[in-house]
This record gives structure tokens, C-alpha cells and sequence, in this order.
């Protein structure tokens, strides 16, 4: 399945985002949670990669067990700050072996690629999307920010290199987690005054602390409407009561977004099943 010809159908796409273990007991855990989450007949699963340059072969081989032995349509991340060319020709080739044929272009996080390991052949995303495009077998998509990159001046500016991406090649994009729809709504305007007319997945994740809330503001600059941050200082300290406020958040979150016209929801699950398959199941049963 290519994933720009399951979001030119018109029927919602579902989907859920892992990243690869460190550990075998994490390794058990996750695929514990593929296999509760597959229940659920997700469109696809996304498998991140981290910017380092030392972890691709593991989301490699991650999403190639995902497919093969649990049966679950894979878009693989691949980012391109710490590799040539060459290197990522020969990941594209692994996942080709594996009918992998989805994959999210991203350029990767400055400050997570190790010391000596980033190379001068990519500076942006819209440089891997046009060599992946000229490679072919690929559907292509990219990430965008509702409420902007961290590092771009402004929402336009944003926007702008947004549309190199679009006319690099990308045929769908994912956001960033954001809490706020009114965020997402704008930003598909703005987007597509400037010529961005792609599927746009919105991303959301429940938040469980306190301590994740000032992480998600501070780190990634995402506003969290007053709505959260009540709930999340009412029941901190409190799991089932925080468990029970984030899925239901982000459940009227889901069901506001898909009812406003989101070609589907993409839900970050931090490689846990039990929040991701709640605010699913409380989505589908709304429907």
C-alpha cells in the first residue's frame, strides 16, 4: 500500500507512531503493544529515527519485522543530516527488500547529531524528498508544524520552506503533536493559500505529568490551551485521574479534527498501547 493513494480514497486514515527499542525488555514491550494495537486495523505504523546517524539499520529492521511478522503497513522515518548520499541510497535499498514503500523525509535534529558525525550533502528535508522522488518506489511524506518549526522566525516563514518540501515531492505531511485544533485549522489556511494542497495528518498524544506538559512547552514550543493545563495541575500526582482527563481531551480533540474535515488522526504512542487504543476506540465509536 502506498499511503498518498490510501489518503486520495477519501476514507479517514488511522495510525499509530513507535520508535525503535534499546533494551530486549523494551523490545518484548513493544511488540506486546503492535500486537494489541494492530486489534484495531490501524492504516499503517510509522517507526521513528533518530537524527544521530548511528540508528538507521535498527528502524530498518524494526519496520521490517513490524511488516513481515505482524502485518502492518510501515512508513519509515529517515532523516538525513548525519548521512550521504550513498548511505541513504543503501537504507532505501534495505527497505525496498522489505516492500517497504512509505517513507516520512525528515532532515533530523541539529543538537542530536553526535560530534563529527554530521556530513555537508543535506542541510533540508526538500533535498532528501527531491532525491528520493528521482529515486522512485516511494510514496514520500514530510512533517510540518501547526504552530511553526521551533527554529523558523515566523508561521509564514515556515510555510515557505514547507512548499519546497510539497514541490520536492512530498504527496502527504504529518504534524507535530499540538493541543489546540484552532493551530491546525489555521496553519491548513495559511498552508494552502501558499500553495500547499497535500493530505495533512494531524499528530496527537495524550500528555501524562506535569512534568511532560512543561516539557512539551518549553522544548517544543506547543501551546497548551488553559483547558489542559487546568486538568493536568488538577490531577497530577493522581495516574487513573490523569489517564482517565488526557484520554478524554484528547478523544473530543480527535473527534472535533476528523468532524472539521482531518483526513484522519496519526496518534504518538510513546511505544504504550493502553491511551492510544482508548481515544481509537472512543473515536471509531463516535463515528
Amino acid at each position: 500500500m502506498k499511503l498518498s493513494d490510501r489518503l486520495k480514497s477519501g476514507t479517514k486514515v488511522y495510525s499509530f507512531e513507535f520508535y525503535p527499542p534499546k533494551t530486549a525488555e523494551d523490545t518484548a514491550k513493544l511488540f506486546n503493544t503492535a500486537l494489541e494495537l494492530k486489534a484495531l486495523s490501524p492504516d499503517f505504523v510509522s517507526v521513528t529515527n533518530s537524527s544521530s546517524g548511528v540508528t538507521p539499520y535498527r528502524t530498518v529492521a524494526l519496520c521490517g519485522v513490524l511488516k513481515a511478522q505482524f502485518g502492518l503497513e510501515i512508513v519509515a522515518h529517515l532523516t538525513c543530516l548525519a548521512h550521504t548520499r550513498t548511505e541513504i541510497a543503501e537504507i532505501c535499498s534495505g527497505l525496498k527488500k522489505m516492500d517497504i514503500n512509505n517513507v516520512l523525509a525528515l532532515r533530523g535534529d541539529p543538537h542530536n547529531v553526535e560530534a563529527g558525525a554530521r556530513r555537508s550533502e543535506y542541510s533540508y528535508a526538500a533535498q532528501l524528498v527531491a532525491d528520493l522522488k528521482r529515486d522512485g518506489g516511494f510514496s514520500i511524506g514530510g512533517a510540518c508544524y501547526p504552530e511553526k518549526h521551533p527554529e523558523a522566525p515566523s508561521l509564514e516563514a515556515d510555510i515557505v520552506r514547507l512548499k519546497e518540501k510539497v514541490d520536492a515531492g512530498a504527496e502527504y505531511l504529518i504534524t507535530q503533536l499540538f493541543f489546540d485544533n484552532a493551530c491546525y485549522f489555521k496553519f491548513l489556511d495559511k498552508a494552502a493559500a501558499a500553495g500547499v494542497r497535500v493530505p495533512v495528518l494531524p499528530g496527537l498524544m495524550p500528555i501524562t505529568g506535569y512534568k511532560q506538559m512543561q516539557n512539551f512547552t518549553k522544548m517544543m514550543q506547543v501551546g497548551v490551551p488553559d483547558e489542559l493545563r487546568r486538568g493536568i495541575e488538577r490531577w497530577d500526582g493522581d495516574k487513573d485521574g490523569m489517564f482517565k482527563f488526557s484520554v478524554e481531551y484528547a478523544s473530543r480533540q480527535a473527534r472535533a479534527l476528523l468532524a472539521g474535515g482531518a483526513p484522519g488522526l496519526h496518534l504518538y504512542t510513546l511505544n504504550r498501547s493502553k491511551a492510544a487504543m482508548a481515544i481509537l476506540k472512543n473515536v471509531k465509536t463516535a463515528i
